[in-house]
């Protein structure tokens, strides 16, 4: 069983720092994309990052480009999600997501195994 475990979420004030780990195991293979996203109350799930371990792609949302950043450890099987700058706006529970094809895309329908989530939230 593929199974991802997301991992530090917590209360951060505005301006302040958080890095996100996503354990990613089950998968035979080190191929397989793994994507950040987010869901505040009330507000669609929004796909935040993602990352390729296939071909080495990574995408950010233009929402937290230049603030967050994406990056792998893949002798871990762990991908990380730093965010720096945060503001109340990017309060939201957080979830990674692992497609086994290999594909960076910030839309939810590529993925096919979920984590947990973890909270984040930024008080201003």
């Amino acid at each position: 069983d593929v199974q991802l475990q997301a991992s530090g979420g917590g209360l951060v004030q505005a301006g302040g720092s958080l890095r996100l780990s996503c354990t990613v195991s089950g998968f035979s293979y080190k191929y397989y994309a793994v994507g950040w996203f987010r869901q505040a109350p009330g507000k669609e799930r929004e796909g935040v990052a993602c990352f390729s371990h296939s071909d080495g792609i990574r995408d950010h949302a233009d929402s937290v480009e230049g603030r967050f950043t994406i990056s792998s450890d893949i002798a871990k099987n762990t991908v990380f999600l730093q965010m720096n700058r945060l503001t109340p706006d990017d309060t939201a529970v957080y979830y990674c997501a692992a497609d086994p094809r290999g594909t960076c895309a910030l839309l939810s329908d590529f993925y096919d195994h979920w984590g947990q989530g973890t909270l984040v939230t930024v008080s201003s």
